[in-house]
């Protein structure tokens, strides 16, 4: 791996970015994509570390993506810190921060979508039908924009990683795919850019949420009939203090189907959404 000490650099055009990765390449570089939303946090620095391991360069994208959001959710309200997300970036390692506007991403007259189906089905599929065909949308155009050996996302949207796992086989993407365990706060709540919209009553409920998971994994890997699993775990996240649950649910954890036989039978995870007010968090653990 080639050590590299220079600044991190910000572009915010697809022919900045590209002039930048041309040049890594020509010098025989590997390249590490991390895209986010921004409003960073350890989480998203995890991220980062781990494609630093795993190349000689990294790209992060800081771009709150229209596309996955419905009119009534909170795009509008989105936290945004570019200058803040550009400092933690270049403490983590990142050598090239993309930070495209709105037009530059979807110029106009832009009209392609791209449809997903199988691990988008179900779940968040069900409850933000409009998100995984945005998620694949922006993905697929950052990963043509960077073009990167690598890409490396958190494992606390899992279904969003299971989607983006299919695409790159069905549309024959030549990037590896790399998975990292969810950061959590010392009390297990997952970090999330939204954590920040609560206050400590609520942040004190949602830091029970984890604990509820873990118990719900550990019944249905003793066997028990996931049905009882998910109605359990369902009172559970209600007497914690949620105000109201979207789901809780045990998957498979590559195709997020339910498992036929009412047990779990392979690899699993137990998934939920829940709202503490007006904010939405979701989580999962394996099982």
């Amino acid at each position: 791996m080639i050590v590299d000490d220079a600044p991190l650099q910000t572009v915010r055009s697809v022919a900045a970015l590209r002039e930048v990765v041309d040049g890594w390449r020509a010098q025989g570089r590997s390249v590490a994509f991390v895209p986010t939303m921004g409003a960073l946090h350890e989480g998203h620095l995890d991220l980062v570390r781990e494609a630093v391991r795993r190349a000689d360069q990294v790209v992060a994208s800081v771009f709150v993506n229209p596309t996955q959001f419905a009119p009534h959710e909170d795009l509008g309200r989105y936290p945004r810190q570019e200058a803040k997300d550009a400092e933690l970036l270049a403490g983590a390692g990142c050598r090239l921060m993309y930070a495209p506007s709105v037009e530059e991403m979807y110029p106009a007259g832009a009209t392609t979508t791209i449809s997903v189906g199988g691990p988008a089905e179900g779940l968040e599929g069900a409850f933000r039908p409009q998100m995984f065909g945005g998620v694949a949308l922006v993905v697929a155009k950052l990963f043509n924009q960077v073009r990167p050996d690598v890409a490396v996302f958190g494992e606390k949207d899992w279904q969003q990683l299971a989607v983006i796992r299919r695409m790159v086989r069905d549309l024959d993407f030549r990037i590896e795919i790399v998975g990292v365990p969810t950061a959590r706060d010392g009390h297990g709540l997952a970090l999330s850019s939204r954590n920040a919209y609560l206050d400590e009553g609520q942040l004190a409920i949602a830091r029970r949420l984890n604990g509820v998971l873990a118990e719900a994994a550990a019944r249905a890997r003793e066997g028990t009939p996931l049905a009882a699993v998910e109605r359990e775990a369902h009172s559970a996240v209600l007497k914690a203090g949620f105000e109201r649950i979207d789901y809780v649910a045990v998957r498979d954890a590559e195709t997020l189907t339910p498992f036929r036989s009412g047990v779990v039978e392979g690899p699993a995870r137990v998934l939920a959404a829940a709202w503490i007010g007006t904010t939405r968090l979701i989580d999962n653990l394996p099982v």
